[in-house]
């Protein structure tokens, strides 16, 4: 490329000197040397330009480079040296154009290699040691000063850190980051300096694969390209037809040249592979590797995507979703005696317990004499009561069954997974496990039908009775379930007879279907190798809906690359018309085709800016409160657990009534005022943002609604507490409570998914 480069300046700056000296000779009155300078600086063009037509055309290939040499060699020979030095001088300029145009299509590429570190400092003993970041090993503690670069991928050894992870993801504000946290190499730390522990070798860690993906994507040759010599060998029909025909009824064979100068070099060899490159450079400002611009050409026909499920449409974590208990046991008493166990387990279904409990603040106490049973469960002591918690099969095996009371909790086993608790040898609660999904799943799957996606199906080894709900959810088109990593690739080719398909995945089992789909896109932030190297496209951001946005990108650059050959086409066409019929002489005709040059290759370059369906909301301002109403979201969901709580207390009579009134006083304490604050400032703010006549109306319904609810909670306990009141109001006491679960359990979720693109992020 180097070398490339340096000859086609050498090129271009010949010519140009030639093309000056030979204007001040002409201006002299001395027009045989001004005709001798120009063709010299001319011919050199010539056998460049021959060679290469020469080298196409061995390879296949019929390039318009052809009407360049011969516009060339035609104006040399008719006594039109001018015309033949501007010729010249528009080929080797177009190439030094197109040089800089693809460099700066890959900028965003290239700035990644630039960037990679490589120096690090290590700690050793007390002292600071500078080493090649290639001398990194796993275990090493690294100090990261303000403004290095993570060198490798590592945890953080410090209380804090904040890195700028910009160049990796596209996201523009920096990361807070706790003890313990993950780093990734090619973040830049924008805080104080920290500690880190490496996980890995710089070679192995995260950014060295980024720039090994970079440098394949910079070096493909896109199937567009091809399209354009397909054009080209039409253009060249049409231009020798043209030429032929004008020396022909006029007599004048300066008309013919005339036509072959306006007719090359045509822009569509230059602007539709710059216009591709551009696609692959703006998705990696995204924080998408683009292995290619034939990937973009690809990705722009998909028809058909697929998703993996878990770690892809969902975060591969599971959480509790529900809790049944027998009657008589309170749904955060159990909660805190099966998190108690769950301590002494790795599981990730017992961190989900472990977890829920900490988040309401329920205070564990240690087990005792706790043991596991591999695929099974936990056995212990809690409080000195004998507890197990496992699979029904694990407490079946213990001559266990869960009573019909709990039946309610089988059924909701296609939720995800069902963790059964037994305390003094008796089931007394269900934990209904899901895996839910990503945030940005919903509005994904509609920016994808939104973009003309056909179909959209799952792909997954879960059984069928996890999947469905998750196919219901998102109006999937299609389901396969259940199936082995041999069994994805058939469904990819089953579903590759409806049309061009996209794989979306994320684990070592989704590796071989990424490969077999048209386009492979893997989630590159925590997914596996395995899956980066068999996909086209990888992304950098653990957010699905980066795949839709890769899809709207190179659709973008498909549609200006087309759209930049007929526009260079129609244009070189006028002036072809202008030329046959003596309008325009060679030399004027050869300044026409430049700036035609320059308009299609400076139109394909606007693939670089963010198209009108591209550009997301601007994340909202601190003082709007987006994450501290957001952070409130889970103690809200606590209290819409109370709510149905209570109305299953209503029937146990009038002592319910302290309860549901401490109940009450919090809804006043903590929702409303909640309420108040979104619609003082965070509703405003986000309105602006989303744009419209009023974004925010539906929620701000919902508010009400919710706000007369609690108002009738309030009156129907007061009802309640008079005598002889109860009986009248016990049954529409627990309408309301159930009415007010309902509605605050569907505006958080309204909300959070309304809301989700302003979050900073979400950029």
């Amino acid at each position: 490329m180097g070398t490339a480069w340096n000859r086609r300046n050498a090129l271009l700056a010949w010519v140009a000197l030639g093309l000056a000296i030979g204007t001040a000779l002409a201006l002299t009155d001395r027009a045989l040397a001004a005709r001798i300078v120009w063709s010299a600086a001319a011919l050199p063009v010539a056998l460049h330009v021959g060679l290469a037509a020469a080298q196409a055309l061995a390879g296949g290939r019929v390039g318009v480079d052809v009407i360049a040499l011969a516009a060339i060699l035609g104006a040399a020979a008719l006594d039109e040296a001018a015309a033949a030095a501007v010729v010249a001088l528009m080929v080797a300029g177009g190439e030094a154009l197109e040089d800089w145009a693809q460099g700066r299509a890959k900028r965003s590429l290239t700035a990644l290699a630039a960037r990679a570190p490589r120096r690090a400092a290590r700690l050793a003993e007390g002292t600071v040691e500078e080493i090649d970041a290639a001398a990194i090993r796993p275990g090493d503690t690294l100090l990261v000063r303000p403004g290095e670069t993570v060198p490798a991928d590592g945890t953080l050894a410090d209380a804090e850190a904040v890195l700028d992870e910009s160049a990796l993801t596209g996201e523009p504000l920096p990361r807070r980051l706790r003890t313990g946290a993950e780093l990734r190499s090619g973040a830049v730390n924008a805080g104080a300096a920290f500690r880190m522990r490496a996980t890995a070798s710089a070679e192995a860690s995260t950014y060295a694969a980024i720039v090994r993906l970079a440098e394949q994507a910079a070096a493909s040759r896109a199937p567009l390209t091809r399209l354009a010599d397909r054009f080209a060998v039409v253009f060249i029909a049409a231009t020798a037809v043209v030429s032929g025909l004008a020396w022909v009824f006029s007599g004048d064979p300066v008309r013919a040249l005339a036509v072959l100068v306006v007719a090359t070099p045509c822009p569509l060899i230059l602007a539709a592979p710059i216009a591709l490159v551009a696609g692959v450079g703006r998705a990696a400002a995204r924080g998408i590797v683009v292995k290619g611009a034939g990937v973009i050409e690809r990705l722009a026909r998909i028809r058909i995507v697929l998703f993996d499920k878990t770690g892809t449409l969902t975060p591969g974590r599971p959480r509790l979703a529900a809790i049944e208990t027998v009657p008589g046991l309170r749904r955060e008493a159990a909660l805190r005696l099966a998190a108690a166990l769950a301590q002494g387990s790795t599981h990730p279904v017992s961190a989900a317990l472990v977890a829920a409990a900490r988040e309401r603040g329920l205070a564990v106490p240690a087990p005792e004499a706790a043991a596991e049973t591999a695929g099974g469960g936990l056995s212990g002591h809690v409080d000195g009561q004998a507890v197990l918690l496992g699979s029904e099969g694990f407490l079946r095996e213990r001559g266990l069954a869960p009573p019909e009371t709990l039946a309610i909790a089988a059924s909701l086993a296609v939720a995800g997974s069902v963790a059964w608790l037994a305390v003094g040898g008796r089931v007394v609660a269900a934990f209904v496990m899901a895996d839910g999904l990503r945030p940005e799943v919903r509005r994904t799957v509609r920016r994808l039908r939104a973009l003309g996606v056909e179909r959209i199906g799952l792909v997954t080894g879960d059984r069928g009775e996890a999947a469905a709900p998750v196919a219901a959810v998102l109006r999937l088109d299609a389901v396969h379930a259940g199936v082995s990593p041999a069994g994805k690739i058939a469904a990819v080719h089953e579903e590759r007879a409806r049309g061009t398909v996209a794989m979306v995945g994320d684990g070592v089992n989704d590796a071989p279907a990424l490969a077999a789909a048209d386009v492979g896109i893997a989630m590159g932030a925590h997914g596996t190798a395995a899956a980066a190297e068999a996909a086209d496209a990888v992304l950098l951001v653990d957010r699905v809906d980066r795949a839709a946005e890769a899809m709207a990108i190179a659709r973008r650059s498909r549609a200006i690359a087309i759209q930049a050959i007929v526009l260079g086409m129609a244009l070189s066409g006028i002036a072809m018309g202008f030329a046959a019929f003596g309008h325009l002489p060679p030399l004027i005709g050869a300044l026409v085709q430049e700036a035609i040059d320059v308009a299609a290759i400076l139109f394909a370059l606007t693939a670089l800016r963010p198209g009108r369906d591209d550009v997301a909301p601007a994340p909202l301002p601190d003082e709007a409160g987006l994450a501290d109403r957001v952070a409130e979201h889970a103690g809200l969901r606590r209290l819409a657990e109370r709510l149905r709580e209570g109305a299953e207390a209503v029937g146990d009579g009038p002592e319910s009534l302290r309860a549901l009134a401490t109940l009450e006083a919090d809804l006043r304490a903590e929702l409303l005022p909640h309420q108040a604050e979104e619609e003082q400032a965070l509703y405003p703010a986000a309105a602006r943002r989303l744009g419209g006549r009023d974004p925010m109306g539906p929620l701000i319904r919902m508010h009400a609604e919710i706000e007369a609810l609690c108002r009738r909670l309030a009156s129907l306990l007061h009802l309640a507490e008079q005598q002889d009141g109860w009986n009248g109001a016990s049954a529409e006491l627990r309408r309301t409570l159930f009415a007010l679960e309902a509605l605050l359990t569907l505006h958080l979720a309204a909300e959070e998914e309304a809301l989700a693109e302003l979050a900073s992020e979400a950029r």
